[in-house]
């Protein structure tokens, strides 16, 4: 106990730092405008938009197995309802988070209250996460209430709570599914495939989570549950699959519209990250988890939980950047970039096809937001799951001994 102590007290100490650097880095942005980022004109989103829609993802998911213990009536969903929430009320806040990052004017945001678009799916998307958020809160506060009929409360929040995490990756899908001027990106099955792959990432994310928890002995998981929501994690997989292999097919059908921006995501720029969804992403957990009996090999569980999670993060990538790659007008001598280097002026200011890296301050405040967001998770594990593996532990030896 007092190794597990100093260990967690070393990861509480490391991820501070990480998210003081993190700060610094974010008013340095402030400071410098996004000109100190790789967004350019072509481009005008990037890392702090995949990180959004990425976190949207992990969130929704660990929500939807939480209240689907409850309206469902799964009871050994409900053995992993509490981490659940917890799980999801993190990583919602922490996409809250690059969204108002990504705002260079923040100290306008206001403005989203006194003059909203309602006809926006960005304002849509504000208002759904802003629910989203509540209902966690409140899904979270009953949850650990010892009140008479508090249980009873948590049954009629996950009612609300099931539809609700649909629907706020729903509604982040079209943001990108409304979008007529993007081919990639233009899509009826934009909204289910954004589902799915929230339930994947967002189980695979919960599965690792529950792991860490079990090895830390802060909360019980047996192997048994643990195997069941692999076999639930493998369905999510292959839905999510097939669902990547219906737009890929329609993309490539001769005479489809889609074939400059299926040939940028398969072979151009935006392939590797592609790929490797497909491959590490896809194929690999699905064959791993597929078969029952390296369900149960948790370290087997663990890997591919790792894989799924990873390849949901480069679909973000490939998904977000394919469709900025060919501009929607073209001609000589292309579109002004815009960026701070682009304004020494000459004919570097100019591109004929779009291009982004994130730079070091991109990447310093997303490793700052992401440090935060586990050490939060951390410290309600510890507040709100305090004694749960000995107490698991303490029933299992009373129905031994009743035995």
């Amino acid at each position: 106990m007092q190794t597990s102590t100093k260990k967690t007290k070393a990861a509480i100490g490391v991820l501070g730092a990480l998210t003081a650097v993190g700060v610094a880095a974010w008013i340095y942005q402030l400071m410098g405008g996004l000109g100190v980022t790789g967004m350019n004109n072509g481009t005008s989103w990037g890392l702090y938009i995949t990180m959004f829609m990425f976190f949207v993802g992990l969130s929704a998911g660990g929500l939807i197995v939480a209240s689907s213990a409850s309206v469902f009536h799964v009871a050994d969903y409900k053995k992993v309802a509490l981490p659940a929430v917890i799980l999801s009320t993190v990583c919602i806040c922490c996409a809250g988070m690059f969204v108002l990052i990504d705002l260079g004017g923040i100290q306008r945001v206001w403005r989203i209250v006194t003059g909203p678009n309602p006809t926006s799916p960005l304002f849509w998307d504000i208002c759904v996460i802003t629910l989203y958020l509540v209902i966690n809160i409140v899904y979270l506060r009953f949850m650990t209430s010892k009140k008479p009929g508090a249980q009873d409360k948590v049954a009629i929040v996950s009612r609300f709570a099931l539809p609700v995490a649909i629907l706020v990756h729903s509604v982040t899908a079209w943001i990108f599914g409304l979008e007529m001027a993007r081919e990639g990106w233009y899509s009826a099955i934009m909204a289910p495939l954004f589902v799915v792959s929230a339930m994947d990432s967002g189980l695979a994310l919960l599965i690792l989570s529950l792991m860490g928890l079990n090895k830390s002995g802060r909360f019980k998981t047996d192997k048994k549950l643990l195997s069941n929501l692999a076999g639930l994690l493998a369905v999510c997989i292959a839905v999510d699959g097939f669902l990547v292999g219906c737009e890929v097919l329609t993309m490539a059908y001769p005479g489809a519209a889609g074939a400059e921006t299926l040939a940028v995501m398969a072979t151009g720029a935006t392939a590797p990250f592609f790929w490797f969804e497909i491959v590490v992403g896809i194929l690999i957990p699905f064959c791993i988890l597929v078969f029952v009996k390296n369900r149960a090999r948790m370290g087997l569980v663990a890997a591919a939980s790792a894989c799924v999670v990873a390849g949901v993060f480069f679909k973000r990538v490939w998904l977000l950047l394919t469709s900025f790659v060919e501009f929607n007008v073209m001609g000589a001598p292309g579109v002004s970039l815009g960026t701070t280097a682009a304004q020494q002026g000459g004919t570097g200011m100019w591109a004929l096809a779009g291009s982004y890296t994130p730079t070091w301050v991109e990447i310093v405040v997303a490793i700052g937001v992401v440090s935060l967001g586990v050490l939060a998770f951390v410290v309600l594990a510890q507040k709100l799951l305090p004694g749960r593996a000995e107490a698991c532990e303490a029933v299992n030896v009373a129905a031994g001994e009743a035995a």
